[in-house]
């Protein structure tokens, strides 16, 4: 039976080369998308062999994984800390930061050397003080 299926596949290889050199002979495949572009490769190599398709699904769905959904979101909530003029609405601001970067932290297991480390009020008024 195994000589009947390998027989089958080879024919299916057969029939789908076939198929697409004449969609080649045709030009159905001159203007695609990055056509005369070298393919941009992604290093997945961080990310563990498990999740990668997941990942890339998300990618393709202009989703972002949760750890990096909180990262970013920190980010733009640091942004806002230089334009904030009152210190009262800096000081809940760097609360919520905090609280964002503990969530971030409690989520993944990873090395805690690889932490987000939270935001101190008092370093933050001199920092911005001195500006």
């Amino acid at each position: 039976m195994q000589g009947f299926e390998e027989s089958t596949m080879f024919g299916f290889q057969k029939i789908i080369e076939r198929r697409i050199k004449e969609a080649q002979e045709r030009g159905e495949f001159d203007s695609l998308p990055g056509t005369g572009k070298p393919i941009q490769m992604e290093d997945d190599t961080r990310i563990p062999e498990d999740l990668r398709l997941a990942y890339k699904i998300l990618k393709n769905a202009d989703c972002l994984p949760p750890e990096l959904e909180l990262k970013k979101e920190i980010r733009q909530m640091e942004d806002l800390l230089a334009e904030i003029p009152d210190e009262k609405e800096k000081y809940r601001l760097i609360k919520k930061i905090n609280y964002k970067i503990m969530q971030l932290n409690l989520m993944g297991k990873r090395s805690p050397l690889l932490e987000e480390s939270e935001i101190y009020y008092k370093k933050l008024v001199e920092k911005f003080g001195q500006k």
